[in-house]
């Protein structure tokens, strides 16, 4: 892992890794449209307008467009998290509520992740950055056990898969699993942008697999080119194959084992 103490320097390094990667650092927001992750339930409603608009876009219905609405916003949120940890060991501090004595571990880590979520903006469509870090904390939060992006990932995340599943009745497992996916692509994209990060991507990416939420969306298999040591597969399916012209994503719980499309009961795995 290389060293870095500062958010800003952090962010601009892993976000040569891809597009999903980038976070905008900038103290003026880049745009319009921005809206803190912690809010995104907020009135307003960003959300459903996001979901909207991907199943107007898509030609689709809403619980299609409600998982890949979501797939795209966890996509985001993960990468460039997990190139963080992965790559640096670290996570950019934000302003949580200091300690109390006798404040149990998980009321800190909730405290931190809400005032993550708190500081981190998110802005739907358009070419990105789609996130925005404007947060007065330059410095970063050492991270060097996968355990602790677990940890912040699921209370950041957590809400938002309430907040879609009150606005649009598409399974928990199936948002997870998007979580998951997005988890898995992060590995690879690390571990090809990045290559002497790769054993440390693979061992980030499969703690996260292995534990609560995600273990029960993944399953991780004998290793399939261009993964080495593993490779993942869904549990459940992000409905994309729904999508007019659509089809089975690499990872889909719909494929046999040589890639080919299963005859599996469609629905069941859409709701498991």
């Amino acid at each position: 892992m290389t060293e870095v103490t500062d958010v800003r320097a952090l962010l601009a390094d892993v976000a040569g890794i891809g597009p999903f990667f980038a976070v905008d650092t900038g103290r003026i927001a880049p745009g319009e449209g921005w809206v803190p992750v912690g809010a995104l339930a907020d009135p307003g409603d960003p959300l459903a307008d996001r979901i909207a608009a991907v199943g107007t876009a898509l030609g689709t219905d809403g619980r299609v467009a409600a998982s890949i609405a979501f797939q795209g916003f966890a996509a985001q949120v993960v990468a460039p998290l997990f190139a963080a940890v992965a790559v640096h060991g670290v996570l950019p501090e934000a302003s949580a509520p200091p300690g109390r004595p006798g404040d149990r571990a998980e009321a800190f880590a909730e405290a931190f992740a809400e005032a993550f979520a708190a500081t981190l903006h998110w802005r739907p469509g358009g070419a990105g950055p789609w996130l925005w870090w404007p947060g007065d904390a330059d410095r970063v939060e050492p991270c060097p056990e996968p355990s602790g992006l677990r940890t912040l990932l699921t209370g950041v995340l957590a809400p938002v898969v309430v907040a879609v599943r009150a606005r649009v009745p598409v399974a928990e497992r199936v948002l997870w699993g998007n979580v998951a996916s997005a988890v898995a692509s992060a590995r690879q994209l690390v571990a090809a942008g990045r290559p002497d990060a790769a054993p440390r991507a693979a061992e980030v990416a499969r703690h996260l697999l292995a534990t609560p939420p995600l273990a029960a969306t993944a399953t991780v298999r004998a290793p399939e080119a261009p993964d080495v040591g593993w490779s993942f597969r869904r549990r459940s399916c992000c409905l994309f194959h729904r999508v007019p012209g659509g089809g089975l994503c690499g990872d889909c719980v719909l494929r046999g084992p040589r890639g080919e499309r299963r005859t599996a009961d469609r629905g069941a795995q859409d709701t498991a």
